[in-house]
């Protein structure tokens, strides 16, 4: 039993695999690791062919902050077969107000090995790829394939979400893109639309406008909050990793959205129809 952990520094262009064997994982994680009795309740609700349908399916997620961790939690307990994770940053301090891996005691780490063996913690059979990458623009359009059944966006930096939802796009893989949880504190207020039919969020106002350039105008699902935020709440940056401002958040907004992410992939996998 392994998972692969890629990783890349930004100014490199191979990866570096690492191959993590059973033996290096805590002691204790693999009982039991036949046995799926632990998705006793999820097969009750969607059947032995519900779990085989998601057993059989590869999840990308893309960012592992408030909205990705959350949403790759929730991708986990379902039963995915096999999950790749995508994010380049470490935990700080700033992120225990949100982030599913941030901790006291996990500041400093990689967000991507903290959130590995947590995953694999909850599914030991879990075919896990781990890339410790920052996405840039020129990466986003190359890391999305047609081996994926969906692709979940949850960064937060315009230029490379752009690409990875052009990259989806173009090869046909189904996305659903996470918008600005920041400012919002209504959990009533998030929605799952279309990208074009998305309103009062600002960055999904700037990603339409820069997909429209592109001939772009449907298709793609989103998942965005109605609720109009206030301007008081938003702090610029110096631009770092693509990343012009952000906004203040509470706990349980972001959960929410990755909570909404992670539902649209799951549905969408158990409806379609099946392929032989």
């Amino acid at each position: 039993m392994h998972f692969t952990i890629l990783f890349l520094p930004l100014h490199r262009r191979k990866f570096d695999t690492i191959k993590v064997q059973a033996s290096s994982i805590p002691k204790g994680l693999f009982l039991n690791m036949n046995n799926n009795h632990w998705l006793e309740r999820t097969e009750l609700l969607i059947k032995q062919q519900g779990i085989n349908t998601l057993q059989k399916a590869h999840i990308l997620i893309v960012g592992l902050g408030g909205v990705g961790s959350f949403a790759a939690e929730f991708i986990a307990r379902a039963g995915v077969g096999a999950l790749t994770i995508v994010d380049g940053d470490c935990v700080s301090l700033s992120n225990i107000n949100r982030q599913l891996p941030a901790l006291h005691s996990t500041v400093g780490k990689n967000k991507t090995e903290v959130m590995a063996a947590r995953l694999l913690d909850i599914n030991p059979q879990l075919n896990l790829t781990v890339i410790h990458e920052f996405l840039t623009p020129e990466r986003a359009t190359e890391i999305v394939t047609p081996q994926f059944d969906y692709v979940i966006d949850c960064i937060d930096s315009i230029t490379p979400k752009l690409n990875l939802i052009l990259s989806a796009k173009r090869q046909r893989v189904r996305l659903v893109s996470c918008m600005g949880a920041g400012g919002a504190t209504d959990v009533s207020q998030i929605k799952v639309a279309d990208l074009m039919k998305t309103y009062n969020c600002p960055l999904a106002k700037f990603i339409r406008k820069r997909l429209k350039n592109e001939r772009i105008d449907s298709g793609i699902k989103a998942v965005f909050s109605s609720e109009i935020v206030s301007k008081d709440t938003m702090q610029r940056t110096e631009g770092l990793d693509y990343k012009k401002s952000f906004y203040g958040t509470i706990s349980f907004m972001p959960a929410a959205f990755g909570l909404h992410a992670a539902a649209t992939a799951i549905n969408y996998l158990l409806k379609r129809p099946a392929t032989s």
